[in-house]
């Protein structure tokens, strides 16, 4: 059993074929922490408008989060886009959870850090609505894609591989609104008088330093499968949850850990 201080996921889109149930909840399972934070699109409700798959792993998802905050896990749950409708109850208390639109988590260390889902930040950012929209139907082509491909790989007993973010390190427009999110949720911190940020949203899990505030985006679990822990001493990490069940962290970030932020 793993031990961490806090740990944060975020983008696991419950009710989707693309969410990666298995694999979470093999997380899930094999960790104990203080404090467990949900930020945003646990739930795909946009997806569930037009169809519902909810396999056994899903409720199970759902009941290892409430036994959590039974056994004394304080778990708060912040909304993102694809579960808006769930902030209708920030403020409550919900078998345990509690509902914010966001929060401010202090580290062991003492440091601030402004968390968030992210999606508050994309009416500062420069893209054209309409292409937005396009760029979102397709995004989501790729991943039913991706889902298919990695299908076929995993037969063969080949590791996953993500057609996504093959294209988001490459793409010129990806690369542009994505550094133009990391500005825009540094600058938040900045303005909040934090000394970094926590979030999701854009599926990409990463560590950087930003105007002097440490930048962290938790990812996904739906390619990435990757959290964002805490452990006892205030260090951060990402950690990926890979085929083999093991957790792995980056050691770029690991370098940033000794940063003065």
């Amino acid at each position: 059993m793993m031990h961490y201080r806090s740990v944060f996921i975020s983008d696991v889109h419950l009710g989707t074929r693309e969410c990666r149930a298995g694999e979470l909840l093999q997380f899930l399972q094999s960790m104990h922490c203080e404090t467990l934070y949900l930020v945003g699109d646990i739930l795909d409700l946009w997806d569930m408008h037009q169809r519902v798959y909810w396999p056994a792993t899903h409720t199970q998802i759902v009941q290892t989060i409430l036994d959590k905050a039974r056994q004394g896990t304080r778990v708060i749950y912040i909304p993102g886009n694809h579960d808006a409708a769930v902030r209708a109850l920030v403020g409550k208390q919900i078998y345990g959870v509690e509902i914010a639109a966001h929060a401010v988590h202090t580290t062991a260390d003492g440091r601030r850090f402004w968390v968030s889902h992210g999606d508050e930040f994309d009416t500062q950012l420069t893209v054209n609505p309409l292409l937005k929209a396009v760029a979102d139907q397709f995004y989501q082509g790729l991943i039913r894609l991706n889902r298919l491909y990695n299908g076929w790989r995993q037969r063969r007993a080949k590791p996953y591989w993500s057609l996504s973010l093959y294209l988001k390190e490459r793409l010129p427009s990806v690369r542009r609104y994505i550094q133009q999110f990391e500005q825009a949720a540094a600058a938040e911190a900045k303005a909040r008088r934090c000394d970094g940020y926590i979030g999701g949203h854009i599926h990409k899990a990463g560590m950087s330093l930003m105007e002097h505030s440490l930048y962290c985006n938790i990812g996904d679990w739906v390619e990435h499968c990757s959290a964002l822990v805490e452990d006892a001493q205030g260090h951060l990490q990402i950690l990926c949850w890979h085929e083999q069940h093991r957790l792995h962290s980056s050691p770029r970030i690991a370098e940033l850990q000794s940063a003065d932020v």
